[in-house]
């Protein structure tokens, strides 16, 4: 029945990009490492235009970069300097994994829905998750930083299992997040803005 479904192809490589691009708002290096690894392993196929995210030195360099990445976020000062670098970052990552899911389509056509659908879903996210950390620092002196940071790793984790297992589902779970991102940042920014009101004493 399925089958019936115009396009019905590239709409299920749409899902996993878009999952896989959300993922990489999350952390940038995790998904990376788990197409990496997914495609050497042959679990998933990989066109032989990136053919380099099934190598061994990618996957090798990936998984170093990973555990820095989630470690670093650890430590304070350092996940602040992180987060200027991870928005850039996740764009480009977003963009390069939910390009690796159309590489038949024609160059311009290929990268122009990656910078749009990947690199804007990825840099929503990680912007929305820099703006939480900034509004958890100043609210709770860092002190619920691990609990944003943990929360981003299991994010990451999560979404790109189900971007490669269940690509709807991370779609729509990639929309939830990009909700609530908005919800909890416009919280976050109306709590900030109260604490830098003056207080008039009479």
């Amino acid at each position: 029945m399925l089958d019936n479904i115009p396009y019905l192809p590239y709409i299920l490589s749409a899902f996993i990009g878009i999952g896989l691009a959300a993922a990489t708002g999350f952390r940038v290096f995790l998904p990376l490492f788990a197409v990496s690894l997914a495609s050497y392993f042959n679990w998933i196929p990989m066109s032989e235009q990136f053919e380099w995210l099934a190598g061994l030195p990618t996957l090798i360099t990936t998984a170093i970069a990973m555990v820095v990445e989630v470690l670093a976020y650890y430590i304070p000062f350092i996940d602040h300097l992180l987060d200027t670098l991870s928005v850039p970052l996740a764009t480009i990552a977003g963009s390069v994994l939910f390009a690796s899911q159309f590489a038949d389509i024609g160059s311009f056509a290929q990268w122009g829905l990656a910078l749009i659908a990947g690199g804007g879903t990825a840099a929503t996210i990680s912007s929305g998750f820099a703006g939480i950390r900034a509004a958890s620092t100043a609210t709770t002196g860092g002190l619920g930083n691990s609990v944003v940071g943990t929360t981003e790793t299991a994010g990451a984790g999560i979404m790109s299992i189900l971007a490669m297992a269940a690509p709807i589902i991370a779609v729509i779970l990639a929309i939830l997040t990009i909700v609530c991102i908005v919800i909890l940042g416009r919280k976050a920014w109306k709590k900030l803005r109260n604490r830098k009101k003056p207080v008039h004493y009479t």
